[in-house]
């Protein structure tokens, strides 16, 4: 079957959605496609606006394009705040995602828990034509994150340890970790801990911001290679606030068939935190474009 890729991508998709403008979809599609997906039954592959997303989206989209099927792009959506939405009504047929922060997404009350535990509680709280699929063993865990020299001044090697200074400290974090429970929330209800002044960043920015000394600790996720790069510290999180990351696959059924599920799931089963962080090294230090490292990422696995 012939592949179709178009790229679209909607940086700005999370502020126009706050502000109340038109859905992005509805312009982009001539305000059709109600639960439609692709405009000739593609499978239609999303991404949020972050650099590992919009990766694991051409892992997705390319492996599925090396088992015959026909692949359209949406690209740098937004936040799941904004592509949540997307998914169930169909307009997006798979989307990378975090076991842990789906849950956390559909279920604010859900306790911490393992994969397995965390997936079983995800196939509960999901309606009805939507599914996760397998969880990779790579996973990219949200973190509280300081340089060395903030971490020295004020003695920090965990989360709990800024509760006494965080008065006196800007965290610097995507607009959406303002209010998910496992953001500014859940850092004061679990470590009591409380910043001065939280600055809403775009998330290509934080590294930055946090080496500039404008926020003085960052929402970074794990597998980010500005953290080796640069030296930071990421702060321990004992009581598991963020819990289970690992990399999993959200479908709508409808658009998905067995023989898609396959291949995705076989790109789980061969992905590692490892490769992931070595992944986003290409692409966000030395500047490779995401088609390309996840196009020679799967030949190496075999599967494209």
């Amino acid at each position: 079957m012939k592949t179709r890729i178009a790229l679209a991508g909607l940086p700005l998709v999370l502020l126009l959605s706050a502000c109340g403008a038109s859905d992005p979809f509805e312009e982009e599609n001539g305000g059709g496609g109600g639960g439609e997906g692709g405009g000739s039954g593609a499978i239609v592959v999303g991404s949020a606006d972050f650099p590992e997303s919009a990766l694991l989206a051409e892992i997705y989209g390319r492996a599925l394009a090396a088992e015959g099927f026909e692949v359209e792009y949406q690209l740098n959506i937004g936040s799941r705040e904004v592509y949540y939405s997307q998914v169930e009504s169909g307009r997006l047929s798979v989307f990378p995602e975090y076991n842990g922060g789906i849950l956390a997404y559909l279920d604010n009350q859900a306790p911490v828990g393992t994969v397995e535990e965390t997936n079983a509680a995800i196939a509960e709280a999901l309606p009805e034509g939507l599914e996760i699929l397998e969880s990779s063993e790579a996973e990219n865990k949200d973190s509280i994150t300081v340089t060395p020299e903030t971490a020295e001044e004020y003695d920090l090697a965990g989360i709990a340890d800024l509760a006494e200074a965080a008065g006196d400290l800007a965290l610097g974090a995507p607009p959406e970790f303002e209010t998910r429970p496992q953001g500014v929330p859940g850092l004061a209800d679990t470590y009591g801990v409380e910043f001065g002044e939280f600055r809403a960043l775009d998330p290509a920015l934080i590294p930055q911001a946090l080496q500039d000394g404008d926020v003085q600790a960052a929402n970074l996720f794990t597998t980010d290679p500005q953290i080796a790069a640069q030296g930071f510290v990421v702060l321990e999180d004992p009581e598991n606030l963020f819990g289970a990351q690992n990399v999993t696959p959200l479908i709508n059924s409808e658009q998905v068939d067995e023989g898609a599920r396959a291949a995705l799931n076989a790109v789980s089963a061969a992905l590692t935190t490892e490769e992931l962080t070595a992944l986003n090294e290409r692409i966000i230090i030395d500047n490779e474009e995401a088609a390309d490292v996840a196009q020679e990422w799967l030949q190496e696995q075999g599967l494209a």
